[in-house]
């Protein structure tokens, strides 16, 4: 079946013989229209089954209600879920979001974000992405008066808004945790440490080590393992040393600790007895593995949601001079199966 025309403005206009603009006045209730070219107009653009193009209208009319968003993946639990979260506050409000994702590449970044910037969206969420760049496009942002959200992982230098979580703290908690439970040689899966969340998770690993007299060694922190393959091939080296660990902390990803436990079971390591397992974000399927994963919840859903608070609270007198503002989100240590056992 063929697609019926959209009537457009210069349909009207042809069939009433006005001009478009006359018509585009008319429809906009413009007081440069008298009354009766207005109803004729009106009821034309009724009969004539007319749909006026909601996002063109407020382009022109310098209102947009969209907030864009980029992120590195849309299908991690994560960030689908803070998405989840901003559109549960933004459909409220009768905004409509557009999502971009960078796919972990700069270039792919400042396209989403040049693309949204065209399109005048009211505000950008975005969470950086893993390859390093600079952020003269975010800066671009501000320099156009459109607010900046910034969540998880920041460009620390930009006085915008952040919503953050402690991944300090959770990280500390997570080694703690492990160690309470007779741990004794506690491995860490590192993120990239250009990135402020990974170098903070590190630095809660260090925090709980110390505090409790365990040395630090390089020989067990593992650089950028943060993909299930990754965690797999860290997780073979490490059980290769000499001295291998007895648990392992995949502070970057939950995927990063499924790839821990598959070698694990390849190897027949029992774990929880013989390697403990953490990982970190709480992925649906850490509780179905077998043993269940041990793992920090982010309450990403509840971050999505400080977010278009957050926006909305500050829009209607927002300036792009001084709004640093930080809003933090506690994490939340997940324990399972993977890191119980019985202090010998």
């Amino acid at each position: 079946m063929k697609r019926q025309k959209r009537t457009t403005i210069y349909d009207i206009a042809q069939k009433l013989s006005l001009a478009a603009s006359s018509v585009s006045r008319a429809l906009s209730d413009s007081n440069k229209i008298n009354a009766e070219t207005k109803a004729l107009v009106l009821k034309t653009a009724a009969e004539m089954n007319y749909q006026q193009n909601a996002m063109a209208s407020n382009l022109r009319k310098g209102n947009n209600p969209t907030i864009g968003v980029v992120v590195p993946r849309i299908n991690q639990y994560f960030f689908s879920n803070v998405i989840a979260g901003l559109e549960e506050v933004t459909f409220k409000q009768g905004y409509n979001l557009v999502i971009c994702q960078s796919n972990e590449l700069h270039a792919r970044e400042v396209e989403g974000v040049n693309a949204l910037v065209n399109q005048n969206v009211s505000c950008i969420v975005i969470s950086i992405a893993a390859e390093k760049g600079s952020f003269d496009h975010l800066q671009q942002v501000l320099d156009r008066n459109i607010q900046l959200i910034q969540f998880d992982r920041v460009v620390e230098e930009l006085e915008t808004f952040k919503v953050l979580n402690n991944n300090k703290q959770g990280a500390y908690e997570a080694v703690v945790h492990l160690i309470e439970q007779g741990y004794r040689r506690i491995a860490l899966l590192e993120g990239p440490q250009e990135l402020h969340i990974f170098r903070e998770r590190k630095e809660g690993y260090i925090a709980a080590l110390q505090e409790y007299g365990f040395p630090i060694l390089s020989e067990l922190m593992y650089a950028n393992a943060w993909t299930k393959e990754l965690g797999a091939q860290a997780t073979t080296q490490l059980l290769d040393l000499p001295n291998p660990p007895d648990a392992i902390f995949a502070s970057t990803s939950d995927f990063a600790a499924l790839g821990v436990l598959e070698v694990a079971n390849n190897k027949g390591i029992p774990t929880p007895e013989a390697l403990g397992i953490c990982g970190y974000s709480n992925e649906p399927f850490t509780e179905i593995t077998s043993p269940s994963i041990t793992t920090i919840d982010q309450f990403s859903v509840e971050m999505g949601r400080k977010i278009g608070n957050l926006h909305f609270r500050e829009m209607e007198n927002f300036s792009p001079e001084g709004k640093t503002k930080t809003l933090n989100v506690r994490p939340k240590l997940i324990v399972r199966n993977s890191t119980l056992r019985k202090l010998q």
